[in-house]
Parts: structure tokens; sequence; C-alpha cells
């Protein structure tokens, strides 16, 4: 496989993880702005960008394949679960 292929793959698989994370963080700066505005924008996008990309990789792992629902609702709650964590938002 040429190397600009195996990129655009790559950044095929990687872009739910990345989409979900983006919006996740935008939700969060719009619904609970206090607990938001102190965490930034940098940092959780690239925590919960690390965490769906390796919820992405054990589904590929585990099932065999790269698009399983299985894996789309863990990455959905795995990332929601840890954003809620970053924020704090027990309290």
């Amino acid at each position: 496989m040429p190397f600009l292929t195996a990129i655009n793959h790559l950044l095929n698989f990687l872009a739910p993880a990345l989409a979900l994370a983006v919006l996740l963080v935008a939700g969060g700066h719009v619904f609970m702005r206090k607990q938001a505005k102190a965490r930034g924008w940098l940092a959780p996008i690239a925590l919960l960008f690390g965490v769906g990309s390796a919820v992405l990789a054990a589904g590929v792992a585990l099932l065999g394949d790269d698009g399983r629902m299985p894996t789309y609702a863990a990455l959905v709650v795995l990332v929601a679960s840890v954003h809620w964590l970053w924020l704090r938002a027990w309290r």
C-alpha cells in the first residue's frame, strides 16, 4: 500500500474519535460554561481524542474489523464518561 493511501486510511480510521472529542468539548463550553472554561480547549480535545483512538484500536483488535457498531457504542460511552470526569460534572 502506498504511503499516502496508508495515511488516508489512518485519518479516516481516527476521524470519529476526533469529531466526537471536538463536539463534546464544544458542547461542554455551551452547556457547562464554568467548568469547561477553567479547562480550556486543547487539553480536553487531546485527552478525549487519545481515549477515543485507544477505544477504536481496541475495537479492531477484539472484533477483528473496523467500523463495527459495538466499537462505536463503546467510543461514545467511554469518551463521554472521561469528559464527564474531566469536567467534574458530579459536583
